[in-house]
């Protein structure tokens, strides 16, 4: 495990928490509801009160429910693929019109660019540039060399890579580019992991619908975290 990581069982629960992963402390747990809680409450006072469990959404209710110290945090999907859909035959036509809109690895020198868009476009994305594990970002460029679309490959592990920061400038939304950078990262991601995840708020339909076409499967998930 990375370093900083804790697992815990009990019974057929599993809690693991790993630190700063997606900028935030937190407590994926899985199993009965009936082991969860008990085991959520162990791994807290050991991790410390900064851990937010996290999982299916149904089980994270429960547990809430069940955890008078807890309260709901928000609902999210996570959504994850071992495999891309191919992609639209209109976006094809597109790539292949010439290299502008084409996807590519930035250079670090574009950071400014991608922090510059990622303000205007996404300025709650929990990936921004110079943030640590967040790894590398890839973007599309128009001919005059303005930057249009990009996303992150940012707190992968060994076997699932992940896809954030993802942004689109407004001028330019409704053409694919934010499909085709997500692509190209995907891509990257599933070659060098075997698997590819991300996550979306729930109420980000337009979002959810290109992850879907591209191959993401949707599970609802949840998170909580302690009163104050």
């Amino acid at each position: 495990m990375r370093r900083g990581v804790r697992a815990w069982a009990y019974g057929d629960a599993v809690a693991v928490a790993s630190p700063e992963a997606s900028r935030r402390d937190r407590l994926a747990v899985r199993g009965t509801a009936s082991q969860v809680v008990p085991l959520v409450r162990h791994a807290l006072a050991e991790a410390g009160p900064s851990y937010r469990p996290l999982g299916d959404a149904a089980l994270i209710q429960q547990v809430v429910e069940a955890t008078p110290e807890l309260e709901l945090a928000g609902h999210f999907s996570w959504m994850g693929t071992e495999k891309l859909a191919p992609p639209r035959q209109e976006t094809t036509s597109r790539e292949g019109a010439g290299q502008e809109g084409t996807a590519s690895w930035l250079a670090e020198s574009a950071a400014p660019e991608v922090a510059e868009l990622l303000a205007a476009a996404n300025p709650d994305s929990y990936a921004v540039p110079g943030l640590p594990r967040v790894r590398r970002w890839a973007g599309v460029w128009d001919g005059s060399g303005a930057l249009l679309a990009v996303a992150a490959d940012a707190w992968s592990a060994p076997t699932v890579g992940l896809l954030a920061g993802v942004a689109t400038a407004v001028p330019a939304r409704g053409r694919g580019l934010g499909e085709r950078v997500c692509r190209f990262v995907a891509s990257a991601l599933l070659a060098e992991h075997g698997r590819a995840a991300l996550m979306v708020d729930d109420w980000n339909r337009a979002a959810v619908v290109v992850y879907e076409r591209l191959g993401f499967a949707r599970r609802r998930v949840a998170a909580a975290g302690l009163r104050t």
